[in-house]
């Protein structure tokens, strides 16, 4: 068990972003969180796996005016 977990500071560092973020990813259950105590920890692979599911990646060049889905 070599998983490293986050505090949620780390997370919006990791992310660019403000701690409201990932406080409100927790709150919505989009992200996997643990509960230590009364803290709460993120694991590494969960940021991971969050970036990975809402990356978008680029259309191909064309393909929107043609309507074909890339």
């Amino acid at each position: 068990m070599n998983e490293r977990y986050l505090s949620v500071d780390q997370v919006a560092e990791v992310l660019g972003t403000t701690v409201r973020f990932p406080r409100r990813l927790i709150e919505e259950r989009r992200i996997t969180y643990v509960k230590v105590g009364r803290h709460v920890r993120i694991p590494e692979s969960a940021v991971r796996e969050f970036i990975e599911a809402n990356t978008v990646q680029p259309r191909r060049r064309g393909a929107a005016l043609r309507g074909v889905a890339a």
